[in-house]
C-alpha cells in the first residue's frame, strides 16, 4: 500500500524536494501551502496533489485541508512540517505583529497540522518530521522570533514523541544548517550588498569556518527526512537529527587558531 504523506510549506524550498523524492518513490504526496502558484506549478511537475491553505490555522484544518486528505485516501501515513520563515530582527526591534508571525509560521503552524494530523497517525502507527534548524540550537545574530520559535518547535516534537509513542506514532525533528533554498537566498542579499559578493561567494563566506565549506542542498535535506519518516528509523522518535555540515561542533572561542 502506498504511504500518504502530508507535507506542509511543501511549494518551495526543503518542503518541495521533500514531495519531489517521496513521490518518485511512490508515495502518495499532498503539499500544503499559502501561495497557490508555486503549490499548483510544482504538483503538476511532479505529480502530487496541492493543497491551498494556512498550515497554521486549525480551522482551514478542519474545514479544508483534513477533509480533503481523509475523503481522498482515508489516511495519513507521514507529516512532514516544513512550513517556516519570518522573525527576524532583536527584540527591542520587533513589533507584536512581527513577533506573532514568526511564531505563527515556525511554532503554530506545526502545532496545528500535528494536532490535526494525530488521530489519522494514531490509526496508521505513522510519523512525523518537524523541521526545525540549527537556530533550535544556538543564537544567531537579529532573528529573535525566528530563534524563539524553533527552540519551542524541539520542545513540541519531544512532547509529542512522548505522549504518543505509546500509541505507535514517532516524531523526530531536523535540524539543518545552511541550505541553498529561496528563503536562504534571499538572507544572503544583506552580505552581498555589504561585500559585493555574487550568491555563491556569500554562500561561500557564511560556510567558511563549516567543516565541510559548503551549504546543504533541499535534496540532501529531503533524504534526511526520507529516512527518520521510512521503516529504517522505526526504533527512533524523540530524536534530532542535525543536517549541517558540521557548524554546530565548531568550539567558536579556537576559531583563531585556525590559521596557525
Amino acid at each position: 500500500m502506498k504511504r500518504v504523506v502530508v507535507i506542509t510549506g511543501g511549494g518551495t524550498g526543503i518542503g518541495a524536494a521533500c514531495a519531489q523524492l517521496l513521490a518518485q518513490e511512490g508515495d502518495r504526496v499532498f503539499i500544503i501551502g499559502r501561495r497557490a502558484e508555486p503549490l499548483k506549478s510544482l504538483a503538476a511537475r511532479i505529480g502530487v496533489q496541492a493543497l491551498v491553505g494556512d498550515a497554521a490555522s486549525s480551522a482551514c484544518w478542519q474545514d479544508e485541508l483534513l477533509p480533503a486528505i481523509l475523503q481522498d485516501t482515508g489516511r495519513i501515513d507521514c507529516l512532514i512540517s516544513s512550513a517556516g520563515g519570518m522573525g527576524l530582527g532583536r527584540i527591542t526591534d520587533m513589533a507584536d505583529a512581527d513577533w506573532q508571525r514568526a511564531l505563527d509560521s515556525n511554532l503554530k503552524s506545526a502545532f496545528a497540522s500535528a494536532r490535526a494530523c494525530l488521530p489519522s497517525l494514531i490509526q496508521s502507527r505513522g510519523n512525523m518530521v518537524l523541521l526545525a534548524s540549527i537556530a533550535s540550537l544556538a543564537a544567531g545574530p537579529q532573528a529573535c522570533g525566528y530563534i524563539t520559535a524553533k527552540h519551542a518547535l524541539i520542545g513540541l516534537m519531544r512532547s509529542i514523541a512522548r505522549d504518543y509513542g505509546p500509541l505507535g506514532v514517532r516524531a523526530n525533528a531536523v535540524c539543518p544548517g545552511w541550505v541553498t533554498t529561496p528563503m536562504a537566498d534571499e538572507e544572503m542579499q544583506p552580505l552581498m550588498q555589504a561585500h559585493q559578493l555574487s550568491l555563491e561567494e556569500a554562500y561561500q563566506r557564511v560556510c567558511q569556518d563549516v567543516p565541510l565549506r559548503r551549504p546543504a542542498s533541499a535534496e540532501e535535506i529531503a533524504r534526511v527526512c526520507r529516512f527518520l519518516a521510512s521503516p529504517d528509523a522505526s526504533i527512533v522518535t524523540g530524536a534530532v537529527l542535525v543536517a549541517d555540515g558540521g557548524s554546530t561542533i565548531v568550539d567558536i572561542p579556537t576559531l583563531a587558531f585556525t590559521s596557525l
